[in-house]
């Protein structure tokens, strides 16, 4: 049973370990929590912002009286801290990690023996932003959250944990983590992959005066947005999960190779299929925000080309108090519809922006 005198550490705080140190103090205000990052501004920051009440000097020593200890810096360093935190946590302490592959560090806790107090864990969040001043204390809310246990630790620990967790305003699911490093592979490893593939692609054909850089500013740099994240999580994700992401890459590859023998024997039916299948099975995917990438909230809007306009749509949802993030004229609109497009913070302000508008007789699309 937790109480008021909970001690909570954090090795890293980024945009996944800011955001749920964020959300405790959120939930949990009276908690005490100590943070560790090798940014020294992030730590001030985190301090300054009231997040964290104590900057932790020495993982070896400082979190030795924590009741849970999160592990959030990349994925391979996380593995190595675990010997540096053996030496000095409590029996009772329950020690978690936020990588989204668990393989390495379920392993490494075998052999350092230090099962019976880990409790591996994942957040289906993200961004392709990066760093703690991004961080949210909303952001693992109605989010998918993974609970991956060892076999040695107790189920109450497990029971515990599982529904701290879900006080955050997380969704957790248990899994067993080889199952985990299998789905995160097909989901997320090797989507991003892909998506920095194709940025490649058009690097590699853009002109010098970067003429299809210009031209896919519209929806190419929706679709290949995650392709910005922190290459340094990215390039550990990898390796980390690279059996997993290799046989999903082979499999592509494969699938790839079927599309060109398609094209060289003009298959109609082939090509039908494939874009067919392909567009079920994605309009079945839940429209929801419980993905790994955070789910932005778009509208566009039909406006003339005329002195005064934008001006006058977002001085409209000012006076009905919606808040724009932010927003810009779509001049690539093969895969949208729309001259304006207006990024909104939540769902809620997306609807009372898509109703207010409407009202007035603008016309508005919505990104299905």
């Amino acid at each position: 049973m937790r109480d008021t005198n909970f001690t909570i550490g954090f090795i890293g705080l980024g945009l996944i370990g800011g955001s749920i140190a964020k959300t405790i103090r959120r939930v949990f205000p009276n908690y005490h929590l100590i943070g560790f990052d090798e940014e020294k501004d992030t730590l001030k920051e985190a301090l300054d912002d009231g997040i964290i009440d104590e900057i932790a000097t020495d993982c070896g020593v400082d979190f030795a009286d924590c009741n849970y200890i999160f592990l959030c810096a990349p994925v391979q360093y996380n593995v190595q801290y675990l010997s540096v935190l053996k030496k000095s946590i409590g029996k009772h302490c329950i020690l978690t990690d936020v990588g989204s592959v668990k393989g390495e560090i379920h392993k490494e806790v075998e052999t350092l023996g230090m099962e019976e107090c880990f409790i591996g864990g994942h957040p289906m969040v993200g961004s392709e932003k990066a760093g703690f001043s991004f961080s949210s204390d909303r952001l693992v809310e109605n989010a998918y959250y993974f609970i991956t246990p060892t076999k040695k630790v107790s189920e109450e620990k497990v029971k515990e944990f599982t529904n701290f967790i879900e006080e955050l305003g997380a969704l957790t699911i248990l899994l067993d983590y080889q199952k985990h490093d299998a789905y995160t592979a097909a989901i997320s490893h090797v989507p991003h992959i892909i998506a920095s593939e194709l940025v490649h692609l058009v690097k590699n054909m853009d002109t010098d005066n970067g003429i299809l850089k210009q031209l896919a500013a519209g929806g190419f740099k929706d679709i290949t947005r995650i392709a910005s994240s922190s290459p340094v999580v990215w390039e550990q994700i990898s390796l980390s999960n690279r059996e997993n992401i290799k046989e999903l890459l082979k499999q592509a590859k494969n699938q790839l190779d079927h599309v060109i023998l398609a094209l060289d024997a003009q298959d109609h039916t082939y090509l039908n299929n494939y874009f067919k299948e392909a567009g079920k099975y994605r309009d079945s995917v839940p429209d929801i925000a419980m993905g790994l990438m955070e789910k932005s909230y778009e509208i566009f809007v039909d406006i003339p080309d005329e002195p005064g306009t934008i001006a006058t749509t977002t001085t409209l949802l000012a006076l009905n108090q919606v808040s724009i993030k932010n927003i810009g004229i779509i001049h690539n609109r093969e895969f949208e519809e729309g001259v304006l497009k207006i990024m909104l913070y939540d769902e809620a302000s997306a609807n009372r922006a898509k109703e207010v508008l409407r009202d007035k007789n603008y016309i508005v699309y919505e990104r299905k």
